[in-house]
């Protein structure tokens, strides 16, 4: 399946990019922990079956430090031993907030207890923005058929620099 155009290169497409990754910089400079924004970008990329996303985020995790048993079991992060509770809970607002049209109720009391107990209202004012932000890029990617494996760690930085 061959991508049905380059978002990258259509001059309203890199005018939207360039303000699209200026949102997702005021996530990035947050002090939401850099593994854990990469941990969900990563599974809510998995869920929406984003190729391009799944090969950025898994790629600029391993780039960053992350480990490949981690990023390997985030699909089962609420069986898994080697997330914190405050990762596991971000995971889980992750699903939730992403699981929306699957006729989910959205982001359980549960769930959103658990991530208060963690994180401060700065850190989950970015959490709940990296959730809304990842899952924008997922529906762009899925749209036009942006294919992954070609990702190179810095590689989106650098082409909205």
């Amino acid at each position: 399946m061959a991508p049905r155009i380059d978002l990258f290169t259509n001059e309203i497409g890199a005018k939207f990019a360039k303000r699209f990754a200026n949102a997702g910089m005021v996530i990035d400079q947050s002090s939401l922990p850099k593994s854990t924004q990469e941990l969900v970008s990563l599974r809510a990329s998995q869920i929406n079956g984003c190729g391009w996303c799944i090969d950025m985020h898994t790629k600029e995790a391993l780039a960053a430090g992350e480990s490949p048993v981690r990023l390997n079991l985030v699909a089962a992060g609420r069986e898994a031993t080697v997330f914190t509770e405050a990762e596991q809970a971000a995971l889980a607002l992750a699903e939730e907030g992403t699981r929306l049209a699957d006729a989910h109720p959205g982001v359980s009391d549960e769930t959103w207890a658990q991530v208060r107990e963690h994180y401060d209202d700065d850190q989950i004012v970015a959490l709940v923005s990296l959730v809304a932000l990842i899952n924008a890029a997922n529906r762009l990617a899925v749209i036009v058929h942006q294919q992954g494996g070609s990702y190179e760690p810095g590689m989106f930085a650098a082409a909205l620099s």
